[in-house]
């Protein structure tokens, strides 16, 4: 249940970070403090859901070893964030945090895969190659093709079939683990 609570608190975060990447991208893309806002709310989310990744991989239950996992990330999160919004905006910095916490979900969903009989790990496998792929593009970013798309764009474009297939994901594990609750409990 308490993974569900954090899934679904997710799901407001997403609508943050999406705010965020919103005014910056689109809005007011030469204000520093859109620039701050788009990158703080990445790193969050990437953050947000490393713990979600660790504690559902793990299959942690007990509240002390929980906060063990999550403390140490947010301390971690929280002060990249004020080093990005109070000392130096670092672009190259920030990449490399964040590309370094979408690694390692990439990897611990692609092991939990692996090893697990889940009904939908088909779906969780999708979305660990497409999301490697799509990191690909936000690593190595190229210039517009002919004027129109360039890798950013596309980045963004990956997100959406990608989320989609996520949330049916948790929503298919939701069920899978109330079941083999609801078995245990008869």
């Amino acid at each position: 249940m308490f993974l569900f609570y954090l899934s679904n608190r997710t799901t407001s975060d997403n609508f943050l970070f999406f705010g965020c990447m919103v005014l910056f991208h689109k809005i007011y893309s030469d204000v520093d403090l859109t620039e701050k806002l788009d990158y703080s709310s990445a790193v969050a989310l990437l953050g947000y859901t490393l713990i979600l990744a660790i504690l559902r991989t793990f299959n942690v239950r007990a509240e002390a070893a929980r906060v063990m996992v999550s403390a140490p990330l947010i301390a971690f999160v929280t002060t990249h964030i004020l080093y990005l919004n109070f000392y130096k905006l670092d672009y190259g910095l920030n990449m490399k945090v964040c590309v370094s916490m979408g690694v390692v979900q990439l990897l611990l969903w692609a092991v939990w895969a692996g090893l697990t009989h889940h009904p939908s790990r088909w779906k969780l496998w999708v979305v660990v190659v497409g999301g490697g792929l799509a990191m690909l593009l936000e690593i190595y970013d190229f210039p517009p093709y002919k004027g129109f798309v360039d890798a950013h764009a596309l980045w963004h474009a990956t997100t959406i079939p990608l989320t989609n297939l996520w949330w049916s994901f948790i929503k298919d594990d939701a069920k899978f683990r109330t079941m083999n609750l609801v078995k245990k409990v008869r």
